[in-house]
């Protein structure tokens, strides 16, 4: 496997933000035309951190399933919106212009999110074909779609009785009140949005599960595909919700919530025509 650690890059991206490309090689002995899909997570933590369970093991996860995986630790607050959402652009057309060193598919890129990070993600899946994105990020639009969103418990509505405040004033600082309807995701659905696989839990307390019916109904709304899990037991930011994941107290074991991570293998599969492992076809940017 390969391990790359990258800088990324906006004009008010933190010092420290990073992509952190996980790829699975391809043998020339017996391999040698192998390409996979790839996924990029967005790990939560209420744009003020990024959350380390929310990383690294749920990319060990994916790995395992042999999907090449990258973590953006995206620019949190001070940094305001949309700084975060450029650098996941950038990351767009990162994974693009390396497609063929890395032996990626470029036509499977999906994003993943956690919580504020679900939000994150989101947004792409909103704003991808908006001028003020892929303008910004200097590409064409297409480029910065993904081919599916991945969305465990995400932070979506801005909506007084079901937000969690901190995400949107986290990321809109002294510009909450006049911008969190424009960054209240349920609202700006269209049938442009990707293919979605959401979950989360009904006893949600801190992002309530409304957040993820809202964009569920949007969605359909819309017509676009959609699968959502709502597990009647569990609270925030469960990530693989196993003993791997676990809060150093022992909390966050919830085994009826630990098969959302096979779900999305099958729910994936399908995506991919249940053929992970594809040939090259000629990449036009």
């Amino acid at each position: 496997m390969q391990y790359e650690v990258i800088s990324i890059h906006t004009e008010q991206s933190a010092p420290n933000t990073k992509f952190y490309a996980y790829i699975l090689d391809s043998s020339k002995e017996f391999q040698p035309d192998l390409i996979r899909p790839m996924i990029i997570l967005c790990p939560g933590g209420g744009y003020e951190k990024t959350s380390d369970r929310e990383a690294e093991p749920v990319a060990m996860r994916l790995l395992a399933m042999g999907y090449h995986v990258g973590i953006l630790r995206y620019s949190v607050a001070p940094a305001r919106f949309p700084t975060a959402l450029l650098e996941l652009a950038e990351v767009m057309k990162l994974v693009h212009e390396n497609h063929e060193k890395w032996h990626v598919d470029w036509n499977q890129i999906y994003v993943q999110g956690s919580s504020a990070g679900g939000h994150l993600a989101a947004s792409l899946g909103v704003f991808w074909n908006k001028p003020f994105l892929y303008k910004a990020a200097g590409t064409k639009p297409d480029i910065l779609k993904p081919a599916g969103l991945i969305l465990n418990y995400p932070v979506i509505t801005s909506k007084k009785k079901y937000s969690h405040e901190g995400s949107f004033r986290n990321l809109l600082g002294s510009e909450y009140k006049e911008k969190k309807k424009e960054v209240s995701l349920e609202k700006l659905v269209t049938s442009d949005m990707p293919p979605c696989f959401i979950w989360h839990t009904f006893t949600d307390t801190t992002v309530p599960v409304e957040n993820s019916l809202l964009l569920a109904a949007a969605l359909r709304g819309a017509g676009v595909s959609t699968e959502l899990h709502v597990y009647p037991t569990g609270g925030h930011g469960l990530s693989l919700a196993d003993e791997s994941t676990s809060r150093a107290d022992g909390s966050s074991v919830c085994p009826p919530v630990q098969s959302w991570i096979d779900l999305l293998e099958v729910w994936l599969a399908t995506r991919t025509e249940k053929d992970i492992c594809k040939k090259r076809e000629k990449h036009v940017q």
